[in-house]
């Protein structure tokens, strides 16, 4: 079995558009959610919207036909929506970082993605035109909204023709892929993996949509506070590059974190109405499964437990949510829970959906390379049922004995995805 190490990263963000600018804003907390205009929406047809919310977390000065370092072709920009362009670039970003096409057969590199929404605003604007105009629909409809039309240009775009596929399993989907990706970087079945999530559904139907449920903020996200209300809707990508520790030390190259577990589960329970019996039987597989490289420290505890120094929580801000999932980190990881310190990046970037699940693993990994824990912006005062060490007011030291982060996503439909990352210690 592999040892799997991170050693490119890529993003596009509310917070950034390069892992630079994203690393800066999270340290920062300077958030992108942000007051959106209703009549930008793709797909608006009245004057009187109806979206009662009035913050979003958007991507800004994304412009790839103007700017030389988004530059996407036209056959590209005909043949993807705006998230999988999202995906294209980060990915761009995340193989000249590493190298890793300079290094490995591009008929062997596996591309794992997630992406759940897939090309919302094309659909939505084919069906408008189709049902209130009687206009052709045109034939690029399909492969615009295809969710996997990212994962598909990643590969065109670079030439690679390893195991290609996306995941899409709502809020989980981006850490679904890289939980895949890591276990097949792992077992060998790939010699290195590119993998993320990528998503913008950020339309006047998903909207509305959302705010049917009554769970999106009227104001801004705030994870684990006293006074959440909600969670706030974003869209991005984030994409990582796998690969094994012994070929990225014979390489030389830049080893941001490795990855030593992942686990998943189902509720099995409700769609909509999560458990914290869930969330915790993902989290402590993968704990378990980090066994194969931490070792089990006694028959009463999951290995290394107590070397847990972060979690970035799911923290979607609203009240159902962050209650289970604090009750689920308390199950999982016992007398240790009160004691580690959580953080959710979803009050810097919005819910992304898809890409959630992608854009917080980059989080935790720059987390543990600098050795420094992002605090949840806007949050002012915790809640105390939730009896968690929540990050707030400004970045906190990793402690020096704790060098394992969990990266947490609970979905829709009661599917969990939990990954354990490592800080590297050359």
């Amino acid at each position: 079995m592999n040892r799997v190490v991170v050693t490119g990263l890529g993003c596009i963000t509310p917070i950034g558009n390069s892992v630079d600018a994203f690393r800066e804003a999270m340290f920062a907390g300077r958030s992108g959610i942000a007051p959106f205009d209703p009549g930008s929406l793709p797909g608006v047809l009245l004057p009187e919207h109806g979206i009662r919310f009035k913050t979003t977390a958007k991507v800004k000065d994304f412009q790839p036909t103007q700017n030389p370092a988004q530059h996407l072709t036209s056959g590209f920009l005909l043949t993807s929506e705006l998230g999988a362009q999202f995906g294209i670039v980060a990915a761009r970003q995340a193989i000249a970082h590493s190298g890793v096409l300079q290094h490995y057969d591009p008929a062997a590199i596996a591309i794992v993605s997630g992406c759940s929404c897939g090309g919302r605003a094309a659909d939505e604007d084919a069906n408008r035109n189709l049902y209130l105009r009687g206009a052709r629909v045109p034939p690029t409809a399909i492969i615009r909204t295809m969710a996997s039309s990212g994962t598909s240009n990643i590969a065109i775009e670079n030439g690679i023709t390893g195991p290609t596929l996306n995941i899409a399993t709502a809020c989980a989907s981006g850490t679904h892929a890289v939980g895949l990706a890591f276990q097949m970087v792992r077992s060998g079945m790939a010699p290195a993996a590119i993998t993320g999530g990528y998503e913008a559904a950020l339309t006047y139907g998903f909207l509305r949509a959302w705010d049917s449920m009554r769970v999106v903020s009227p104001t801004s996200c705030r994870p684990f506070a006293a006074d959440r209300d909600g969670m706030t809707l974003g869209e991005g990508a984030a994409m990582l590059i796998l690969e094994p520790l012994d070929a990225a030390l014979a390489r030389g190259a830049r080893i941001y974190a490795e990855i030593v577990g992942f686990g998943m589960s189902a509720d099995a329970h409700h769609v909509t109405q999560p458990r914290a019996e869930g969330a915790a039987l993902a989290m402590r597989r993968a704990l378990a499964d980090s066994a194969t490289i931490l070792g089990a420290p006694g028959p009463d505890m999951l290995p290394s437990v107590q070397r847990v120094g972060y979690i970035n929580a799911h923290g979607t801000g609203t009240q159902t949510n962050d209650a289970v999932e604090a009750a689920a980190i308390h199950q999982a990881l016992g007398e240790f829970a009160p004691h580690i310190p959580v953080g959710a990046t979803k009050s810097l970037t919005g819910h992304s959906i898809g890409a959630a699940g992608a854009i917080e693993a980059l989080a935790t990994v720059l987390a543990l390379d600098a050795a420094s824990l992002p605090y949840t912006a806007g949050v002012t005062a915790v809640d105390p049922s939730l009896h968690l060490d929540i990050l707030i007011g400004e970045p906190r030291p990793l402690a020096a004995d704790r060098d394992l982060a969990l990266s947490n996503s609970l979905a829709f439909g009661g599917l969990n995805a939990v990954l354990v990352f490592r800080q590297y210690r050359a």
